[in-house]
């Protein structure tokens, strides 16, 4: 696989193309400027409540605003992440952080406003001007919210001291993708410098004597700064406790749940079921230790692939596989995955500085383009199918619903994604030459339910019990992550694997703990998206349909009416132990396999 220094050695074919949004600087700055001065005249609406039309012109005006918008913080979130650190990269972004600071203060007085009004009041507006119809839902969400929402002034405070404050994620990432240095490793006689980018890759490097040094240097560096990464995580998770409390939650969970619009059962019922079934877990790490002919497993053999598979794809092979994949979803699937291949939407290849790790990001006006850290093995592959997904089904949705519905809830976008995923590893389970690649079909898919279910069960669950210490008035120290990481993974990893000083350190580098409760999102989809997948890839026309219908579904639709289009009751255990089962069937293929004769 090519390797690149910096951003400007790699070929333009390899990097997402952004001139949908703004051909260049001029372009973006004239927009902003037109659309802060739309923004600013937001604020004339005041008092729209009690007059249907005026209301109706007010969220028309304001949507025109938000799309505008969204490019522009989109874009500027974009070119910051291809090379971070760079002074005109940081101002556009925050320059575009501070428009959307203005736009909520300018509009601030909405809810409120809307709240004051009793029921009779608020239907009365829809019998005034029925054009108002095609924001009902939308305005419905924020009339249930009529306890939460404080006054105009008030409003204006939190915005503007949560836009001056949350930087936390930002910090720490800069911190651990920027700033650390840690040290060089060398392979095959060449120094190779570890950066969070290429982290993973080299902890499965074959000689162990590698993997050891990577992860002794990577956990050294950030266990450094690991006081440092506890008191941004306490800051970000009190910021979300005080504000859930200062809009009359009894905590920040109790505020999830309320914006999910779902019961607390229906996440005790994952818990329960993953942890009534860990010994499913274990069994995967014994296998894991047998394949690898290890007594026990190191925290650095971790990252091991279960296959021995040394097969590396180029770009364009990783395209085809990701194509040949997803042909059971059809040929109008098959179409917008096309297009993101052909307009250039992904970002693919590593260097020193570019934001690691894989995102799908998009606006209300453009698809989505999409960051890659490609190393070119099957994990990197993995990756494309699950972040096209996303892009995908932003298509859908873009397409079948107007701007002000295009928003997608994060319970319901994973599934789109790990679909993508279990259709690939089916595919080389099937179509794989030899057993070295079913093999690798097989791991591949075990490694995602592994990450995706009782990983984020793990590291959700961790997550609530630093909401919980947070909102008794504890705070959340090193110490306090070191201890309650530790504890867990004990539980989860079982007697196979072996830990040592650095387990500890797992949660230090872990993005997601910013992102509010979204882990547990990850554990709901995998388990819908491999009862879906399997439905589709044994024939079932039906569940293909309601598939096709399910990516369309807009914010309009809450995320368990969603559901209900795929026949799914998520406060049901069954759709998790299909899931757990079905991990376990894939333990039992692999031994069939590589106890077979097949080659």
């Amino acid at each position: 696989m090519q390797k690149y220094n910096s951003r400007s050695e790699v070929p333009d074919k390899y990097k997402w193309d952004l001139t949908a949004f703004f051909k260049d600087d001029k372009e973006f700055d004239e927009t902003y400027d037109k659309t802060l001065k739309m923004a600013n005249t937001l604020s004339n609406y005041v008092g729209c409540t009690t007059d249907a039309n005026k209301l109706y012109e007010f969220l028309k005006n304001e949507f025109e605003v938000l799309v505008l918008f969204e490019d522009l913080y989109v874009y500027s979130f974009l070119l910051d992440d291809q090379e971070l650190g760079i002074e005109k990269n940081i101002i556009r972004k925050n320059k575009a952080l501070q428009l959307g600071a203005i736009i909520t203060n300018n509009t601030s007085f909405f809810d409120s406003e809307l709240l004051k009004l009793n029921e009779k009041e608020y239907n009365e507006l829809f019998n005034s001007n029925p054009k108002l119809e095609e924001y009902r839902a939308l305005l419905d969400q924020t009339y249930r919210e009529k306890k939460h929402i404080l006054s105009e002034s008030e409003e204006i405070i939190i915005n503007e001291l949560t836009t001056a404050m949350n930087h936390f994620d930002d910090m720490s990432s800069n911190l651990l993708n920027n700033e650390h240095d840690y040290g060089k490793v060398k392979i095959d006689n060449e120094n190779v410098t570890i950066a969070t980018t290429n982290y993973r890759l080299l902890t499965k490097n074959k000689d162990e004597k590698v993997r050891k040094k990577v992860y002794n240097l990577f956990n050294k560096k950030i266990e450094q700064y690991s006081a440092s990464n506890a008191l941004y995580l306490n800051s970000y998770v009190a910021m979300n406790d005080k504000i859930a409390k200062i809009r009359h939650f009894k905590n920040s969970w109790e505020q999830k749940l309320f914006n999910l619009n779902l019961s607390d059962k229906v996440f005790k019922t994952l818990v329960k079921t993953v942890e009534n079934n860990l010994d499913v877990l274990h069994r995967y790490y014994e296998l894991k230790r047998d394949v690898l002919g290890k007594d026990k497993l190191n925290m650095y053999d971790m990252n091991l692939e279960l296959a021995k598979s040394d097969t590396e794809y180029s770009i364009e092979e990783a395209q085809e596989l990701v194509r040949q994949a997803i042909k059971p979803l059809g040929s109008e699937y098959g179409k917008r995955f096309e297009k993101i291949v052909t307009n250039h939407y992904i970002d693919y290849c590593q260097y020193k500085g570019k934001c690691s790790g894989g995102y799908s990001a998009a606006s209300l006006n453009q698809d989505s383009r999409i960051l890659l850290s490609y190393n070119g093995n099957l994990d990197s592959v993995s990756t494309i199918a699950h972040e096209s997904g996303h892009n995908v089904h932003h298509q859908f949705v873009n397409e079948n619903n107007p701007y002000q519905y295009r928003y997608v809830s994060n319970l319901v976008a994973e599934v789109v994604s790990l679909t993508n995923e279990c259709l690939l590893s089916n595919y080389l389970i099937n179509n794989g030459k030899t057993k070295e690649d079913k093999l690798a079909g097989i791991a591949n898919i075990l490694d995602v339910i592994n990450s995706n279910l009782f990983g984020a069960v793990r590291e959700g669950k961790l997550e609530q019990e630093m909401y919980k210490e947070v909102s008794n008035g504890g705070t959340i120290t090193k110490e306090f992550m070191d201890k309650k990481t530790k504890s867990s993974v004990k539980k989860y990893y079982g007697s196979a694997v072996k830990l040592d000083r650095y387990t500890k350190n797992k949660w230090i580098t872990r993005s997601h703990y910013y992102m509010h409760f979204y882990l547990y999102s990850y554990a709901i989809c995998i388990s819908v998206a491999s009862s879906v997948a399997s439905k589709i890839l044994n024939g079932d026309k039906d569940i293909l349909n309601r598939y096709m219908d399910f990516m369309k579904c807009g914010s309009d639709k809450w995320p368990s009416e969603a559901f209900a289009i795929l026949g799914v009751n998520l406060e049901d255990e069954k759709i998790y132990e299909d899931a757990i089962r079905y991990f376990d069937s894939l333990i039992l293929k692999y031994y069939e396999i590589m106890n077979s004769e097949v080659r």
